[in-house]
């Protein structure tokens, strides 16, 4: 799902970064609020679940590959504020140091998995959960269909360019796949492979914490700490 460099135009990199700075203030200012000193460190090893869940890519028949993200986890436990500021750190390790996303992408990128996906799937999860009860099964839909939700998210943006953005013969600039290639291909990747693999993992954390009775840790069950 990571977005490369050369794949978006420039004015839809800065457009999306843009978005993102508003985004990471409140998230900064939320997590502020709502976390306790004593889950800083939940917070850090959030971001580096989410580094390195998202280091595994699973080739699929389509030709692209696909990974987990673990941002709806993130969310569940710390909160999806706390949750957009785990992910996107993961996400400008990445880009910057391992080359995986672009650089200039980082803010669409960052759209996707730190912003549309945890809060997409921490709402379906909320919605399920009701009031705690069947967490299990609601972490598990709300984290399939937050990464899916994403994965649309990238599926548009790569699809839109060739549509915004040609030469004067009529050539793509950037990204050539139309609408009609990019999100078949996203999204049989992601529901197939990469939504699967993100509701088991998350399912199965969610429920080892409920089993060892550590309900404290879970982002709804806390009451707003200032």
């Amino acid at each position: 799902m990571h977005i490369p460099d050369g794949y978006l135009s420039p004015s839809t990199c800065a457009v999306f970064f843009a978005a993102m700075i508003p985004v990471w203030a409140v998230a900064a200012k939320k997590t502020r609020e709502t976390l306790q000193a004593k889950q800083v460190p939940l917070l850090a090893l959030a971001a580096a679940f989410s580094f390195v869940i998202m280091m595994f890519n699973v080739p699929v028949p389509d030709g692209t590959t696909a990974h987990a993200v673990g941002g709806t986890l993130d969310a569940i436990v710390l909160g999806p504020w706390a949750a957009c500021i785990a992910v996107s750190t993961a996400l400008v390790i990445q880009a910057l140091v391992f080359g995986d996303g672009g650089v200039w992408a980082i803010g669409a990128n960052c759209f996707n998995m730190a912003f549309v996906l945890p809060f997409v799937g921490y709402a379906i999860y909320r919605a399920l959960s009701v009031g705690g009860r069947r967490r299990v099964l609601a972490s598990m839909v709300g984290s399939y269909i937050g990464i899916n939700a994403a994965a649309f998210c990238a599926a548009v943006e790569f699809g839109i360019q060739p549509l915004l953005f040609k030469s004067a013969t009529g050539a793509p600039l950037y990204c050539p796949y139309s609408l009609s290639q990019s999100i078949p291909a996203m999204m049989l990747a992601h529901l197939t492979v990469a939504g699967i693999v993100e509701a088991i993992i998350t399912g199965l954390v969610v429920y080892y914490l409920q089993k060892a009775h550590q309900e404290d840790l879970f982002f709804d069950a806390a009451p707003i700490r200032r």
